[in-house]
């Protein structure tokens, strides 16, 4: 299992790291939350570790966009106790929450618990994602329509599968861009307009009047799932 731990105490995350690794677990490192979102974008973690007072950018919004590309379980770390943080970390999308200093022996029971709960999940969940006649296969990206086959480019089948994963989540063309494109793309944002049509083209059955791939005006799109 791959853990990443972000702090910006240097001392604290060489001794996660060290207590972590004596568990077993393979374990990464980060100092900043930009390189948390980084790191979590381009590697496969099983569960990271993320402060929320750092540099560059904060745990609560680094863990905000993680969130916008995957579901890994995080575990929130804090120096501040009031219940009103906890909710902070939680609405970013926090799964558990740690208050410093912490006993290390909590820290692993916590990390194993969650662990064991994201393993469950993962058992259950299948690889067909489908609403109405459209079909996923996450396995092997591929998409479907009333049991036909719809060819799809690559960023076409990244921007279907986020909104089907997250059903009536709204994205702005930004969050969209930022996550299927990447935040370093310099492209117009009037792209992810032009994926929206190709998608609604390939995918629904009346694309004047989409069913699924849906428009919140001023807003931006979502799926209705």
């Amino acid at each position: 299992m791959r853990i990443l731990v972000v702090d910006d105490e240097k001392l604290l995350v060489k001794g996660m790291k060290f207590n972590l690794e004596n568990e077993g677990y393979e374990v990464d490192c980060a100092y900043d939350g930009a390189a948390a979102v980084e790191l979590a974008r381009n590697g496969r973690f099983d569960l990271i570790i993320l402060d929320v007072m750092m540099p560059e950018l904060d745990g609560l919004e680094a863990c905000t966009r993680i969130r916008e590309f995957s579901n890994v379980p995080i575990i929130m770390l804090t120096a501040k106790s009031e219940d009103a943080d906890k909710l902070m970390g939680f609405e970013s999308g926090a799964d558990d929450y740690l208050t410093k200093p912490f006993n290390i022996l909590e820290l692993k029971a916590r990390v194993r618990a969650l662990l064991r709960r994201a393993a469950g999940a993962q058992r259950t969940a299948g690889k067909i994602l489908s609403a109405g006649g459209i079909n996923l296969n996450t396995e092997e990206r591929s998409a479907s329509l009333d049991g036909k086959p719809v060819e799809l480019t690559a960023k076409e089948y990244d921007l279907i599968e986020l909104l089907m994963r997250n059903p009536r989540r709204i994205y702005s063309r930004e969050n969209l861009m930022n996550v299927v494109w990447g935040y370093s793309y310099a492209g117009d944002y009037r792209t992810v307009d032009v994926h929206i049509r190709r998608l609604r083209e390939k995918l629904e059955r009346n694309p004047a009047e989409p069913e699924y791939i849906l428009t919140k005006w001023g807003v931006g799109y979502y799926f209705k799932g």
